[in-house]
């Protein structure tokens, strides 16, 4: 992996010529994203991770940290206790140059939650659809309950994704047109590029409410819907 995403964040947060990143999906266009977005205070956020943000508790873990917006405003504005994980040593950096105290490189699946290191959380922050991290439908279990190990009682896990099923065509009888080559409608295959350089593709998943939902009560937990937005997207809460 170039890390070339966790080299953008870098590169904008120590003033290195930032350039915008361009992504590509195996169901959507290339597309200009500008990394200053990822740099966005609590007031540029959408309603959906201010909501998250606001529902935030006791010791909180965000998975999949990014630039840190999310952590620095609930480390500097609600004072909670915050450990931030990435799996980009760059995005890392950048996050402890903006002054997160406990900002690692983890990868949230080789944390061992049994082990003197790590705690256990009150609330697990995933969000831009954290839960597409686990690549994968197949692996949503695996992933759930790595998550559930994790969580003291009483804890929650806060994320948002979308559905895309509005990104397929439909036929003439109102059904959708799913690629036969996915195991799930959901399941994407991301390329990335910046200053020139491509990033190898990697599997990303964004999961539909009801399928999220059948996974958390497979797996013993509870899953709730907290907000809607307006273009198929959604805040939900999972508890043990």
């Amino acid at each position: 992996m170039k890390d070339l995403f966790g080299k953008a964040i870098l590169d904008f947060q120590t003033n290195n010529n930032p350039e915008d990143l361009i992504t590509e999906t195996s169901i959507s266009e290339a597309d200009e994203m500008s990394v200053a977005y990822l740099f966005r205070d609590y007031n540029e956020m959408p309603k959906m991770e201010q909501k998250a943000l606001q529902l935030a508790k006791g010791k909180v873990l965000d998975v999949g940290c990014g630039a840190g917006s999310h952590s620095l405003y609930l480390q500097n504005e609600r004072n909670l206790d915050v450990t931030s994980i990435d799996i980009s040593a760059n995005a890392i950096e950048a996050c402890q140059l903006r002054g997160l105290k406990k900002a690692f490189v983890q990868d949230v699946m080789k944390i061992d939650a049994e082990s003197l290191q790590h705690d256990k959380y009150d609330t697990i922050l995933l969000l831009m659809n954290g839960a597409g991290m686990c690549g994968k439908l197949k692996n949503i279990s695996k992933f759930l309950v790595k998550l559930k190990s994790l969580l003291n009682e009483g804890g929650q896990i806060l994320l948002d994704s979308s559905d895309i099923i509005y990104m397929f065509d439909e036929d003439e009888d109102g059904g959708k047109w799913i690629p036969t080559d996915v195991d799930y409608y959901g399941e994407v295959v991301f390329d990335i590029s910046y200053k020139g350089e491509k990033e190898e593709p990697f599997n990303w998943m964004y999961i539909d409410y009801n399928t999220l939902q059948n996974a958390a009560h497979a797996n013993g937990l509870q899953c709730e819907l907290i907000l809607e937005g307006e273009h198929f997207d959604y805040l939900a809460k999972i508890s043990v």
